[in-house]
């Protein structure tokens, strides 16, 4: 049976990741359609949260896992660390006497207890006085509705998760209202102001990818553009010192460096460092993200018949969030850079060759199982290989993101 497990992140009022949703599905049924009851719900666990390893999957934060009433009174949450797992109760849940009993011996166990989709009535006060955490559907919900709860819920203790937070507006919205914790993509989409300029650093930023991406890199060209941005030459000089390369001799200077990494080399890390850069102002996950894409990307290549093309597969994933980290329209940000029609075009979901590939990643990264299993079957993937690609493609990202190019110079 494969397993596939997706992570959407949560972030609390700064903007800063404090857990991660664990999305699941076995093979391509849904993932609690159970043939074989609770052998069935304790392999998903067992094999998608141990087998993939919580640390691997969420960099040490907590994991929010979707339980449902027969997985919650058999109590095969134990098989879960209590320190990092918030037990979701689907809104399906009635609380019934069983329920409410599940609930109060997963708590005195040391959980963490949240109500999913949540929408009040009476008959779930006893689950309200044990959550810890109520998540609100913004998709679903009326304003009305989003703001009158925070008064309903005011000294209960609980606290209150806005999902399905898509753009800016939404996440103003919940933080007026008095949400703390966020869910959704809108980190994912940018914020445009007319007339708002770019600023410096990005300019130099991107100047730096349209210089590695040019078919005639000229490395003197290169150096000088490093030279320039100071934040720029510290990092890419550290992460070149880091334990990632084991060079025998320290690189000294900008000149060995690009020498020293080769044209194939230079174009793709160089690029990784740029965006590091450029998402300084943003939400951290907006860069991991980018990261998790380009990998992903670049893994799926031999699999899809573009091995060849694996260096623009990778960058293809590493732009595919420019737009939300320049406040520009992707067509305006992708405009100053020189990169493959193709590329391109995938991008702006017009017709190309790379389509496919960059089409399973979205499908992946929005747990839309359906579309990602069509793609797969066309490209005659086997999904088992998706998924391991995708969490191999998480911990590279989270591994790539600590490493000494994001220090702030």
């Amino acid at each position: 049976m494969d397993i596939f497990v997706a992570r959407q992140p949560i972030f609390d009022r700064k903007r800063n990741v404090v857990a991660y949703e664990l999305l699941f599905r076995s093979g391509t049924d849904n993932f609690f359609d159970f043939h074989d009851g609770d052998m069935a719900a304790s392999r998903v666990i067992d094999e998608s949260l141990l087998g993939f390893g919580l640390d691997k999957l969420t960099a040490g934060r907590r994991a929010f896992v979707n339980f449902t009433r027969r997985v919650l009174v058999k109590q095969l949450y134990t098989l879960l660390p209590s320190r990092y797992v918030v037990i979701e109760l689907l809104e399906t849940v009635e609380p019934d006497q069983e329920v409410i009993q599940a609930c109060i011996d997963l708590k005195d166990q040391g959980y963490t207890l949240a109500l999913d989709d949540f929408v009040f009535h009476p008959k779930f006060r006893p689950l309200i006085e044990l959550a810890d955490i109520i998540k609100v559907d913004f998709l679903l919900s009326d304003k009305a509705e989003r703001q009158k709860l925070p008064g309903l819920l005011r000294g209960s203790g609980v606290e209150l998760l806005a999902e399905k937070v898509e753009t800016h507006e939404d996440l103003t919205e919940a933080l007026d209202f008095g949400y703390k914790y966020f869910q959704g993509f809108f980190f994912c989409k940018p914020e445009i102001v007319q007339k708002k300029g770019i600023p410096g650093f990005k300019l130099n930023y991107l100047r730096f990818i349209q210089e590695v991406n040019r078919p005639d890199m000229d490395f003197d060209r290169l150096e000088l553009i490093i030279k320039q941005e100071m934040s720029l030459s510290v990092k890419l000089l550290r992460y070149l010192n880091s334990a990632w390369f084991g060079w025998r001799h320290e690189v000294d200077s900008i000149r060995h460096a690009v020498r020293l990494l080769g044209e194939r080399q230079i174009k793709k890390w160089a690029s990784l460092v740029a965006m590091t850069g450029m998402g300084d102002d943003k939400p951290t996950e907006l860069v991991v993200t980018s990261l998790i894409r380009a990998r992903f990307c670049e893994l799926l290549a031999p699999h899809v018949g573009l091995k060849h093309r694996d260096l623009e597969l990778f960058l293809m994933g590493m732009l595919s969030l420019i737009d939300a980290l320049m406040d520009r329209p992707l067509e305006d940000a992708l405009a100053g850079i020189s990169i493959s029609a193709d590329v391109k075009a995938a991008l702006l979901g017009e017709d190309s060759p790379l389509s496919p590939v960059y089409q399973i990643v979205q499908a992946y990264e929005r747990v839309d199982w359906d579309r990602l299993f069509s793609l797969a079957s066309s490209l005659e993937i086997d999904g088992g290989t998706i998924a391991e690609m995708y969490a191999d493609s998480v911990e590279w990202a989270d591994e790539a993101f600590r490493a000494p190019l994001v220090v702030t110079a």
